[in-house]
């Protein structure tokens, strides 16, 4: 059955609390439309588990119905990153609850949630990053330079670089302004070699792919709106085929620059405000590539290693 089904088929006070617990989501903390899609997925599945065992609305719930509907998840074949989601969003739906009257108490407090296994992140080695933003890929070369160059100076997400707007880069200071998850906006600054990538895309290329009444953006697609996130991703992985590099997205160069800033010296705190991590434990696990490049050098070179 699917979400929607199982949405419809929700005793009438659960489809209700559903419902409202997306709008606050998407219009109160402002989340993502894919965590407020992933979360209302999650308070669907386990309202419908919570049916099951003879709920009939938000107060019935209780710890022993939110551990049962996790237990079952797992049973499924359910990957550690997803428990973790799911939990998450138990909890943040169980507090919403209690907040809005809706449960007497706040049992998803009580929640543990399973720590996600986290492999470290696909990084390439600073020669091959220059390597790959050199590249020339094909007909829109000029634009697929400054897109490369401008990814790897950034680390923006591919949807963020594809937001851009022509007023959002300040050339004057050699800053973009962006707008993260949860339209949060942060100031990140470009080096030289993107500027100069930037100038000759704004002369030579973007022109020929405007028409009267185009789209803002700063990068435009070959019909002449805004660049789309699956040909940046294609942008990527043909330079890195023509340079003879492993499989690489866009977000392996933001994974990339956030290492080699860290590697460079650059302070943890200031790395989380560049990549707009919310959590600075988001930005903790370049140190952990840091280390394990530090270790994997040592035990190649060292004698006594």
């Amino acid at each position: 059955m699917s979400t929607r089904e199982t949405h419809q088929a929700l005793p009438p006070a659960m489809r209700q609390a559903v419902d409202d617990f997306g709008l606050h989501l998407s219009r109160v903390d402002n989340r993502s439309a894919h965590t407020v899609r992933a979360y209302v997925g999650d308070a669907v599945s386990m309202l419908d588990h919570a049916a099951a065992a003879g709920c009939a609305a938000p107060a019935d719930l209780d710890i022993t119905v939110l551990r049962g509907w996790l237990a079952r998840m797992m049973a499924g074949g359910a990957a550690r990153t997803s428990q973790a989601r799911r939990a998450a969003a138990a909890r943040t739906f169980t507090a919403w609850a209690h907040r809005n009257g809706l449960c007497s108490s706040d049992v998803g407090a009580q929640l543990a949630s399973p720590r996600a296994h986290r492999d470290l992140p696909t990084v390439l080695r600073a020669d091959q990053a220059a390597e790959l933003v050199g590249t020339t890929t094909d007909a829109h070369g000029v634009r697929d330079k400054a897109v490369l160059e401008l990814l790897y100076a950034t680390g923006v997400r591919v949807s963020e670089l594809c937001g851009l707007d022509l007023t959002d880069v300040d050339e004057s200071r050699r800053v973009v302004r962006v707008f993260g998850k949860g339209a949060k906006e942060r100031a990140v600054p470009y080096g030289l070699p993107a500027q100069r990538a930037l100038d000759e895309w704004l002369r030579d290329g973007r022109p020929k792919l405007a028409h009267p009444g185009t789209d803002s953006a700063l990068f435009l697609g070959a019909r002449g709106g805004r660049l789309q996130q699956t040909v940046v991703r294609r942008i990527v992985r043909t330079a890195a085929q023509l340079a003879g590099l492993p499989h690489t997205s866009p977000h392996d160069l933001r994974h990339s620059a956030a290492t080699h800033l860290l590697d460079g010296g650059a302070d943890l705190r200031a790395v989380q405000d560049l990549l707009g991590h919310s959590s600075l434990s988001s930005t903790q696990i370049y140190t952990h590539v840091s280390t394990e490049r530090l270790r994997a050098a040592f035990e190649q070179a060292h004698p006594r290693a």
